[in-house]
């Protein structure tokens, strides 16, 4: 299967067997522990399972049965996973000629391999001020951010060129179409981004916005179209699925159903999906929809989100028509937490970087190996079902495109972190315009 993830692979000189047999040694023990690099209770080595049994996921029946998932559930009693899997078949797989087609294409232009060019010319493609529709937690200028170097970065593919942007084409791609984010804060930055990049050729009284809520639209009249983000961070059922009172002690989920989320993006004629910083959160409980009386299981962050990744493949597999319906995956988008990682020596984290990382092929640990293991896996699986769309390594070098102090924050900062402005800096999200407007021409590139 082909390496979606366009890391730079090294090249190992033949040499002697003892040798070699050293290194593949070193390399596996670095990597069983790379997840140790991330100061967070879920980077531990799972359980090994006393028994294996699979479970068949997303029947409407047996989640009919099920306990009700909201932010006020609780588990009965919590106890040891128990080495229940999702059954989801082989999925997809893709036919020679598919993959030939689709390698050929890579081949001929790999946009998501390049560089930052700084061009203030033609970027930013839209002006904060001007979206009636950005969001305080991503709008940098607006909060104080004094430099706007962040806006003017341009996604160079080496070799070739990203299609060039036009929301009239883009809204001709979705006349008569329902186009809809599905995922966590992260895919809302996406969305928000997609609607600041669209809105400005619509007038005010072709367009419109409904309500933030678990399901939020925006509507272009005139092209009879919509552009949707749906509130579901984890995919699968949990109790964390209002969009606003979601900070919970707890995550408990459905790991084997995603019908609930899928009764509304069933829908969508073009589907972009996300999910992974909230499986790095420590342990998620396991309230498996046979189960009536809420005894849970506690699983690791990691093989958890492997379970709501193949109860979502499952739900891929088995109901998309790549004819009718397409489905896009973004990979994982990289935080910035600790700056000794680009600058070392250092102690800081994104507050008052301003220039892109300039080392092709940066990594940091901020984007976590196993978990792109097991994504890909799946992902292989299902083939030509779904485009990956992989975020990962171009935003990698983006550190300078986080919003660090300069957005709303929604609970009162003490005094101890107004003293410390890097102690509350927010290296996660994107300011906008910025980097996730290169995601969405990404994603225009491909439609």
């Amino acid at each position: 299967m082909q390496h979606r993830w366009n890391r730079k692979k090294t090249q190992f000189p033949l040499v002697v067997v003892v040798l070699l047999v050293f290194m593949v040694s070193s390399i596996l023990y670095n990597e069983s522990n790379i997840r140790l690099i991330h100061e967070g209770p879920d980077h531990r080595p799972r359980r090994e399972a006393t028994r294996f049994t699979y479970v068949r996921p997303n029947l409407p029946a047996r989640t009919a049965r099920a306990p009700v998932l909201d932010r006020f559930s609780k588990c009965n009693s919590t106890r040891e996973y128990s080495g229940k899997s999702i059954w989801w078949g082989n999925g997809a797989r893709e036919t020679d000629a598919a993959k030939r087609s689709r390698v050929d294409l890579e081949e001929k232009c790999d946009v998501f391999s390049g560089k930052w060019a700084f061009d203030n010319t033609s970027y930013p493609l839209y002006e904060e001020s001007s979206c009636p529709y950005m969001s305080d937690q991503l709008a940098c200028h607006k909060h104080g951010r004094p430099d706007l170097n962040y806006q003017y970065w341009r996604w160079q593919p080496h070799g070739c060129n990203l299609k060039r942007w036009s929301a009239t084409e883009m809204w001709e791609k979705l006349r008569n179409k329902r186009l809809m984010f599905i995922g966590d804060s992260l895919n809302r930055g996406q969305w928000i981004s997609m609607v600041c990049l669209l809105q400005s050729v619509l007038s005010k009284d072709q367009r419109s916005m409904s309500p933030n809520a678990h399901l939020t639209i925006f509507r272009s009249e005139e092209y009879n179209a919509t552009v949707e983000f749906l509130w579901a961070p984890l995919l699968v059922d949990s109790n964390s699925d209002d969009p606003v009172n979601h900070r919970l002690d707890e995550r408990i989920i459905h790991p084997d159903s995603v019908l609930k989320h899928a009764a509304k993006w069933k829908h969508a004629d073009i589907l972009i999906f996300n999910t992974y910083l909230w499986w790095r959160q420590g342990p998620v409980k396991l309230l498996w929809t046979a189960d009536e009386n809420s005894d849970c299981e506690e699983l690791d962050g990691l093989g958890a989100m492997e379970l709501a990744m193949q109860s979502w493949a499952e739900w891929v597999s088995s109901k998309v028509d790549p004819l009718k319906k397409k489905v896009f995956f973004v990979t994982m988008s990289p935080t910035h937490l600790w700056s000794r990682e680009w600058k070392p020596n250092s102690e800081g984290n994104c507050y008052s970087e301003k220039l892109p990382i300039d080392q092709e092929g940066y990594w940091g640990s901020g984007s976590d190996l196993p978990t792109m293991r097991m994504v890909d896996n799946i992902l292989g699986q299902l083939g030509p079902k779904v485009y990956v769309l992989n975020i990962t390594q171009l935003s990698e070098y983006r550190q300078d495109g986080h919003p660090s102090i300069y957005r709303k924050f929604w609970e009162k900062l003490s005094p101890a972190q107004l003293s410390n402005p890097s102690s509350y800096s927010d290296c996660i999200h994107w300011c906008l315009p910025g980097v996730p407007d290169v995601w969405n021409q990404l994603l225009f590139h491909f439609l």
